[in-house]
């Protein structure tokens, strides 16, 4: 008997419900954590460059871990949120390749499980702020990773059933989204794996292409048909999304960060994440150390 294991593990941070107004009006917003919303009341937006998602109520919205977004209500928004780690085995996120909002209706069981979720975890709430330049700080991180090793094993494993049962609402969306990976070498998605482990290491499309015994030409083509990005482009963003998580959850120095990702240097370090985020490392700290109120 082949036994499926579940690779990803959640590790909660944040759950409320919360009345918004016209305060909550947040731009540029990138987390290196997930949130997910159910609207019971009034409405909002989430917003990007290329698309907009309307916040109406009956619906739940999930917003993967370093997803660009703005976030606006405009008079009233009643709202459950969670925010969360993802914790995968194998390195390789449940919503990979897949930087966009996913919208779902909810059913009464989801419903349930949100108010269920607040109930036992009651200390949750952001009492400090709405304003994500206020509660992402390493300091509020570690102060979650505490509340986690202390509750009980058995709310732990419920939290934990209950925040699989509401992202598993969202996964059907996310394959719909997927390239069609049909004929691709199982080998090569173990390089996925691979790569988030090895971020700090050398990478290159040779080294890469002679771990799994074919030539560059034809790999770079089967990341392009896997992830729509070639291998150094594909690279380039996992590195950055790791620094994203260090900037906002340690004290390391931007020069150690660019190091610890394999950059040769802080300018080229800096040159590349401002074209995946549009942000300077620089700036994204400060935005992430900043108590200033929008």
């Amino acid at each position: 008997m082949i036994r499926r294991i579940i690779k990803e593990s959640f590790v909660l941070l944040n759950i409320d419900h919360v009345n918004l107004g016209a305060k909550w009006n947040y731009k540029d917003v990138l987390s290196p954590y997930y949130r997910m919303y159910y609207i019971d009341g009034g409405q909002g937006l989430i917003y990007s460059q290329k698309q907009t998602w309307s916040l109406e109520p009956g619906f739940m919205y999930l917003i993967p871990g370093f997803t660009l977004c703005n976030l606006l209500c405009t008079a009233r928004l009643s709202q459950y949120f969670i925010h969360f780690f993802e914790d995968t085995g194998d390195g390789i996120s449940l919503f990979h390749n897949s930087n966009t909002v996913f919208k779902v209706r909810a059913s009464d069981m989801d419903i349930a499980n949100f108010k269920r979720l607040l109930q036992i975890n009651p200390c949750r709430k952001l009492n400090r702020s709405d304003n994500p330049r206020a509660y992402e700080k390493h300091a509020y991180y570690q102060e979650y990773e505490e509340l986690n090793n202390s509750q009980s094993y058995d709310l732990f494993l419920e939290t934990q059933g209950i925040l699989l049962q509401l992202v598993s609402k969202f996964v059907p969306l996310k394959n719909q989204t997927r390239t069609d990976s049909t004929g691709i070498p199982s080998k090569v998605m173990d390089l996925l794996g691979y790569i988030q482990l090895n971020l700090g290491n050398p990478l290159t499309v040779t080294s890469l292409a002679r771990l799994v015994s074919l030539h560059p030409d034809y790999l770079s083509r089967l990341f392009v048909k896997m992830t729509g990005q070639r291998p150094l482009a594909y690279i380039h963003n996992k590195r950055i999304e790791r620094a994203q998580h260090l900037i906002v959850t340690t004290d390391m120095s931007l020069s150690q960060i660019a190091e610890t990702m394999g950059f040769d240097n802080v300018q080229h370090f800096t040159k590349v994440f401002r074209k995946i985020t549009s942000l300077t490392p620089g700036r994204y700290r400060e935005q992430h150390n900043s108590f200033g109120h929008m």
